[in-house]
């Protein structure tokens, strides 16, 4: 682990000590950017993200009771719970994310026990590079090393997603939840959100993800990321009767969704053609970057960010001005949005070389055009969730 790791786990421990009065042990979890694959993921598709270096930490220890305590450092509040009295539902509170992974744990055949917990996170919030997910795997890896029960990360996964489903009522799949509990350091994944089965796509020493952050807070939650996902169900309802017993828009192909277009309203089409042709990227991606043909990547991801710009719908003028101007400068392979959407952050593959300018003109143009600043980090894929040593 490196010095950067090791002081926020000595600080989120200190804090620990001096609000519960004993040590704790500390668990990690990533948030992750998505290279390619939007929205494809709860259609059963294919998806290409990486682990990050930004985390979720949480400082945990038993109790000899059945209540779990929790103290958020990032926004100074405090929640309690009962395991033996959950409420059925999230009360539209942080802390959800957390008591919705107990519950889930627990009607998952997991036993916990009661704990005291601390959580910090240096995961951006709102900006699409899941801190959600951060949040709710760091959450199970410090109840499940509480209850001195095994953590299974492609279990562990399914059961972050079914509470942001079911509990907090967020219908997300399950790329956000697999990475940050299976991420591969060095690693991009390229998982099979049906199957759930992953592949390690090497991100090449010269080559560097660059996040920026629009500053812009996505508000899919209130309704337009589920909007989209129920227009991909009424495609896949529609076409059945004619292409036979299909299960999600991962069973179709370009050429049967033209074919079969006359059936669906101009609105469902893009959708559905949407995660159709994302789906072909995604796999054209993962063969470019495993053959070194960076060019090929970033075609692949400038198409895919036409694709949620102009059929999705999930885009905004920043976004799209960050990533069209990261696009046309040297030393940039590709650039899309990246996440949920509605705002949040861009990825670009870029040249470790040319990494500082790109950067600067990024930042530099952006606030000329929007009068606000734009956030800009270099990302290394990190691995997933563990235990840290402190």
């Amino acid at each position: 682990m490196t010095t950067d790791m090791k002081a926020p786990a000595r600080d989120i421990a200190t804090e620990f000590c001096h609000r519960f009065g004993r040590v704790p042990a500390v668990s990690r979890a990533p948030g992750r950017v998505n290279l390619i694959g939007e929205h494809t993921d709860y259609n059963d598709g294919f998806v290409m993200p990486a682990a990050l270096e930004f985390a979720t930490l949480i400082a945990a220890a038993p109790r000899p009771d059945r209540r779990l305590n929790v103290h958020s450092m990032t926004v100074n509040k405090a929640r309690a719970f009962d395991l033996d009295t959950p409420p059925e539902r999230g009360r539209h509170d942080w802390s959800d994310y957390v008591f919705g992974v107990a519950v889930m744990l627990e009607r998952s055949g997991r036993p916990l026990k009661g704990a005291d917990l601390v959580v910090s996170t240096d995961v951006p919030l709102g900006a699409g590079l899941s801190s959600s997910a951060a949040l709710e795997v760091s959450a199970a890896h410090a109840l499940l090393t509480a209850a001195e029960l095994p953590f299974e990360p492609v279990a562990v996964a399914k059961i972050c997603q079914q509470a942001e489903n079911d509990y907090v009522g967020m219908r997300c799949g399950i790329m956000d939840q697999y990475v940050s509990a299976c991420g591969v350091a060095g690693n991009a994944l390229l998982i099979d959100c049906r199957s759930l089965e992953s592949r390690n796509v090497p991100i090449a020493p010269n080559l560097r993800l660059l996040v920026a952050n629009s500053n812009v807070k996505h508000q899919h939650a209130g309704g337009e990321y589920n909007a989209r996902r129920a227009a991909c169900e009424e495609g896949v309802r529609l076409l059945k009767p004619r292409l036979g017993p299909i299960k999600a828009l991962r069973d179709v192909t370009p050429e049967e969704l033209e074919a079969h277009r006359g059936i669906l309203s101009d609105l469902v089409h893009r959708r559905c053609r949407h995660i159709v042709t994302e789906n072909a990227r995604v796999l054209e991606a993962e063969r470019a970057l495993k053959a070194a043909d960076f060019a090929a990547c970033g075609e692949a991801m400038n198409a895919s960010h036409a694709s949620m710009r102009d059929d999705f719908e999930i885009t905004c003028p920043e976004v799209d001005f960050l990533a069209e101007l990261a696009q046309g400068i040297e030393g940039v392979y590709g650039s899309r949005m990246t996440g949920g959407g509605f705002g949040g952050c861009t990825v670009s593959l870029v040249e470790a070389s040319a990494v500082e300018r790109v950067a600067q003109t990024l930042v530099d143009r952006y606030r000329a055009a929007h009068g606000r600043d734009a956030d800009v980090f270099v990302c290394s894929p990190s691995a997933g969730a563990g235990l840290l040593p402190l």
